[in-house]
């Protein structure tokens, strides 16, 4: 395995570690801060050197694709946290971007073991099927969940009535 897929796989073991760990702790503290950047670095790292990996097309091709809509997921995510704008909608933006990069990278994941087994060989239709379903599969669990508890996950964070501001962004 050429050095860039082990740092690539490094940073994807880290990425979603990092996320599980995230989606499981308290929202708003600065550890959750802290652990944010670190998984921010971690998906910059994953998707730059996926960027670089040209074995399965010889050239740009659907993943790198993937990957660059992993890097608009993370910014979408990343940005209104950062800016906390716009004023009345960030946390939520926060919420769904950083959310639909860890779907990203779950669905990542899976096509990727996927791909792994012994049935699935070769670059073509097997591979294709493979990687479109199992991705499927995961998108389509996550944005039941995503969805499902996105108002109870950001009901923390209301501001108290007649106050503009998160009740707790600390």
């Amino acid at each position: 395995m050429a050095i860039i897929s082990v740092v690539h796989v490094a940073f994807g073991v880290l990425a979603i570690v990092l996320g599980w760990v995230i989606l499981c702790s308290q929202k708003g503290t600065a550890r959750h801060r802290r652990l944010g950047y670190l998984y921010i670095a971690a998906m910059l790292g994953l998707n730059a050197t996926a960027l670089m990996i040209y074995r399965v097309f010889q050239s740009f091709g659907p993943f790198h694709a993937l990957a660059l809509m992993s890097l608009a997921s993370l910014v979408a995510g990343w940005v209104p946290a950062y800016t906390r704008r716009p004023r009345h909608d960030w946390l939520r933006r926060h919420y769904e971007g950083m959310c639909w990069s860890y779907v990203g990278l779950m669905a990542a994941t899976a096509a990727e073991i996927v791909v792994r087994l012994p049935f699935v060989r070769g670059f073509g239709w097997g591979f294709g099927v493979a990687t479109g379903a199992s991705s499927f599969v995961v998108v389509f669990v996550g944005a039941y969940l995503l969805y499902r508890y996105r108002d109870a996950s950001l009901e923390a964070f209301r501001p108290p009535a007649g106050s503009s501001q998160p009740a707790s962004t600390e």
